[in-house]
């Protein structure tokens, strides 16, 4: 009976493993789609708005794309170790108990800066929880804006209980003329006509900016990421901070960041080193039916007028 309960387990680890597997796969195919997509309208859009909300969303599908294949990779690891405890398991009992998971949710996040000289930027901040990614809205930052608001709230929903959220703030600077990515285009149209029919079609197609190019991830699969060369504008990473399970409280708290850029760089922000949020947390078992069963519990009473007695009864246990 024990060794039909241990294959049982094991089989429905291993279907449980190919399911999510699945999943993964499945969001990684959506995420290089959706970049494709943001690599063609980055090329195309002429307008600077238009120019920094596809870099935005590139850079997101790329993060993405990097958390699906490290949740890949950990789900591996995660297996072949589960084998080494089963095979070790017939010398002992496994726990296999685990905490629940639960939901974080961040909210009211701001940051102040200095109101001294510097370029207009646009700004936005990633937050990632395991294999959970989400950008909040776009601001566009000038001298005379000092606090530096998102008004998002973000819900992640499958945090362990020693969960590290990365909160990772992008800034760009806006100033530059971004109409430049159609510029490729009316010089390879101008090259055609004055090169002819068969020599401009070439000279079109190596000045057209591409998609994408394939390179590694160091891991041995091939992602396809845009062309460095491709117009557009570039955003960098200002600053971040991680928080974990000791910063969830009731109310508002500043955190600190780490700042990465300095004065010399056209991305530049003088912010003043911390980010200010509500960060709340709700496991599972708060609104979820975890456990429920029959409890059987033996009773052994001795009465001074009577022999031993033992009476059984079942008692309904719910954790919710």
């Amino acid at each position: 009976m024990a060794v039909n309960l241990k294959y049982l387990c094991g089989r429905f680890y291993l279907i449980l493993f190919y399911c999510m597997r699945s999943i993964l796969h499945k969001k990684i195919d959506y995420e290089i789609r959706m970049r494709e997509g943001a690599c063609k309208l980055l090329a195309a859009c002429s307008q600077r708005d238009q120019a920094l909300e596809a870099s935005k969303s590139l850079l997101t599908c790329n993060a993405r794309i990097m958390a699906y294949m490290s949740e890949l990779q950990r789900m591996k690891e995660a297996q072949v170790m589960q084998r080494v405890a089963r095979r070790s398991s017939d010398a002992g009992p496994m726990d296999d108990r685990s905490p629940c998971k639960g939901k974080v949710a961040i909210s009211g996040m701001f940051t102040e800066k200095n109101s001294g000289k510097l370029h207009r930027c646009a700004v936005f901040c990633l937050l990632q929880l395991g294999g959970e990614i989400f950008d909040t809205d776009m601001v566009m930052v000038d001298r005379t804006l000092t606090d530096i608001c998102f008004d998002n709230t973000i819900v992640f929903n499958e945090a362990c209980p020693g969960f590290e959220l990365r909160v990772e703030l992008y800034s760009c600077c806006s100033e530059e003329d971004y109409s430049a990515g159609s510029t490729p285009r009316k010089l390879a149209s101008k090259l055609s006509s004055s090169l002819g029919r068969s020599a401009g079609k070439k000279m079109r197609a190596a000045l057209e900016p591409g998609a994408c190019s394939p390179t590694s991830n160091g891991g041995g699969a091939t992602i396809l990421l845009p062309v460095p060369s491709a117009p557009g504008p570039k955003y960098h990473l200002l600053a971040h901070t991680t928080l974990n399970v000791s910063h969830v409280q009731d109310s508002f708290r500043t955190h600190d960041l780490t700042i990465t850029g300095n004065e010399e760089c056209s991305y530049w922000l003088p912010l003043y080193g911390g980010v200010c949020c509500r960060l709340a947390a709700q496991p599972q078992c708060m609104t979820q039916q975890m456990m429920s069963g029959c409890l059987r519990v033996k009773v052994c009473c001795k009465h001074m007028h009577s022999l031993t007695s033992i009476s059984y009864f079942s008692i309904s246990v719910c954790f919710g």
